[in-house]
């Protein structure tokens, strides 16, 4: 699977600069905006299946582990057991680096519970763009 989460989103009627059909009003200003969310994405590479999550406070190491979870239990049981080993690819950002010792922390915790080898694949600096999921950000 490919994972990657983006910046934060502010919710409500703000104009982003696009271009839109039919007669739609937008605020000018996003000052004041109360509901912020941030997506993660996950790819299944053997399916092409894009499954979002949106999280209502910061993109952080227990985010990305938690979301990763709630992936795995969404898989049905066959499915499950017919995994043998998870491969992750993401970016080396800050929040899922190699050297941070909480995701690393929660990995191991993850995968001790749900029994599977857990790989995890890096892109280099700057190499993000090859990384599956990031084509999906642009649609």
């Amino acid at each position: 699977m490919s994972i990657d989460c983006k910046a934060t989103v502010k919710i409500g009627e703000f104009s982003r600069g696009g271009l839109t059909r039919g007669d739609n009003r937008a605020s000018d200003h996003d000052m004041g905006c109360k509901e912020k969310y941030v997506p993660c994405g996950i790819v299944d590479e053997t399916s092409g299946e894009l499954a979002l999550t949106f999280g209502s406070s910061y993109k952080t190491s227990d985010f990305i582990v938690d979301v990763i979870a709630a992936t795995w239990e969404a898989m049905d049981a066959p499915a499950q057991a017919a995994t043998h080993q998870i491969q992750i690819k993401m970016d080396n950002g800050p929040e899922s680096s190699g050297r941070r010792t909480q995701f690393l922390h929660r990995m191991v915790q993850l995968a001790d519970a749900i029994q599977k080898p857990i790989q995890l694949l890096y892109y280099p600096p700057y190499h993000s763009k090859y990384n599956p999921i990031e084509r999906c950000w642009g649609i």
